[in-house]
């Protein structure tokens, strides 16, 4: 555990050190009225910063909490749509009162970020199979 976190804090700094070199693609603001988890941390509802880092493919997807309680960073694989997205949103699968965020989605493109499944969500998205199904969830999101 304590390796992870400090794995994820040389990420972050490199990605701040780096940030001038990377175009960054997406940057997106929004209101999530729920507690959400992103990899295997949940995090409280609020106002959230979501920004991309990196080449056309591959991203990492900067989440930051507006009042600075949280920050995460995940790398995501491209997702596509054969019609573009309606409008700039967070996708989130939802398992019972449980949310995980899944894909983020800018207006009019038809590719967007698809965010892994972490352990913690397979199981339980294992665990409610058999009593209900998974519910997809969108929050609109304004572009900064």
């Amino acid at each position: 555990m304590k390796q992870q976190a400090v794995s994820l804090v040389i990420l972050l700094s490199l990605l701040l050190v780096a940030g001038s070199a990377i175009a960054q693609t997406v940057h997106v603001r929004a209101d999530i009225p729920f507690n959400f988890a992103l990899g295997n941390k949940t995090y409280p509802a609020g106002a959230y910063s979501i920004g991309t880092l990196g080449d056309r493919d591959g991203k990492v997807v900067l989440l930051r909490a507006e009042d600075g309680t949280a920050c995460m960073a995940v790398i995501s694989n491209a997702a596509e749509n054969r019609t573009p997205a309606d409008k700039t949103k967070l996708v989130f699968s939802r398992y019972g009162n449980q949310y995980f965020l899944s894909q983020v989605w800018l207006s009019g493109s038809n590719r967007g970020h698809q965010l892994p499944k972490s352990n913690r969500e397979k199981e339980v998205a294992k665990a409610m199979a058999r009593n209900s199904a998974q519910e997809r969830v969108e929050v609109v999101a304004s572009l900064q």
